[in-house]
């Protein structure tokens, strides 16, 4: 445990988290809507501090981050706890349960990724698995002391966190993937308990200092619309980058939500909605050739993802008509 960032005291001895839009009052001895920031008497207190609930090497397209050092490894590490309450949580076990943990330190993090980049191509670290926003203070001392040591840092989150954590955070992190849960307001507040447009806030102003790419996964009937799509892929072209890459990935039953799979059909009707926008869009969850990457100019197939081989030029270029391509890495 340690003293929380990003919190101020209220009379009657209740303190205002700050963290995340939520801004949650807490009384003396209770917690958050996250569950793991609590009023200790003296101030708030961030209970997962040091304490990682799941971890693994994992390949940088897992993030899933395509356009980002392909290839790659990166050593994956998430805590316990979340600001929103998806109902179709892929992680909810450590995401809204009580899991097990393991004390990991900042140093202990680079040491392993050190030891893992020497046969393993490891490139640095990604807090994922459940929100890094409220693993805020472990992460944001983590990247620091990863870059310090000359790797990379990855953030896969919701996007929900308020302006200032953001803008202390972004200087240390050099990618990340956000999950769009959808592009209507109803769809957070009723499904994630959350709000959309605290989520574009964050992904336009990460598009500004790091990599960026987006994750929607499609439910059926729920997110999945053509009107919804293409408001979607207007904003990202307009706000963001036509060169975002947009992942949407294949929804199976899970948690709390138990309606079929995705049709594969409105998969690839989505896909081709967003490519009239967008030049990068991949499907996920489906096989197949739908994670590859292929020239927006000549159709060449350039990174084939099932083998783990790229056909670009060593300075990022399609080596059929020449185009460049915007990969990091």
């Amino acid at each position: 445990m340690r003293e929380a960032l990003f919190y101020k005291r209220l009379a009657g001895d209740r303190v205002q988290c700050e963290l995340c839009p939520r801004a949650c009052v807490i009384p003396p001895g209770g917690r958050g809507f996250c569950r793991v920031r609590r009023h200790g008497g003296a101030g708030l207190i961030t209970e997962n501090y040091l304490r990682c609930a799941s971890y693994a090497l994992d390949p940088i397209e897992k993030k899933p981050l395509y356009h980002f050092y392909p290839g790659s490894t990166i050593f994956s590490l998430g805590t316990w706890g979340c600001n929103f309450t998806c109902q179709f949580c892929q992680n909810w076990q450590i995401a809204q349960g009580e899991p097990q943990t393991t004390d990991l330190s900042p140093a202990q993090v680079v040491e392993v990724v050190r030891a893992y980049a020497a046969g393993a191509n490891c490139i640095g670290a990604a807090y994922t698995y459940s929100e890094p926003v409220v693993w805020y203070e472990f992460v944001l001392e983590t990247a620091q002391a990863v870059r310090r040591a000359g790797y990379k840092n990855v953030l896969v989150t919701n996007g929900y966190i308020a302006e200032e954590p953001l803008r202390q955070l972004l200087p240390y992190i050099d990618a990340m993937n956000i999950d769009v849960k959808a592009f209507q307001a109803d769809f957070y507040r009723q499904i994630c308990g959350g709000d959309l447009e605290t989520v574009k806030r964050t992904a336009e102003m990460a598009v500004k200092h790091c990599h960026v790419e987006l994750t929607t996964l499609l439910i059926p009937d729920m997110n999945d619309s053509r009107e919804e799509i293409e408001a979607l892929t207007a904003w990202v072209a307009t706000r963001l980058n036509p060169d975002v890459p947009l992942h949407f990935s294949r929804y199976f039953p899970h948690y709390k939500f138990d309606k079929p799979p995705t049709p594969l059909e409105k998969m690839r009707e989505a896909r081709e909605i967003a490519r009239r926008k967008l030049r990068y869009v991949y499907l996920g969850n489906v096989g197949g050739g739908d994670s590859n990457t292929y020239c927006d100019q000549c159709a060449a197939l350039l990174i084939e993802r099932d083998r783990r081989h790229s056909y670009l030029t060593p300075d990022k270029k399609c080596p059929r008509c020449g185009a460049g391509i915007p990969i990091v890495g």
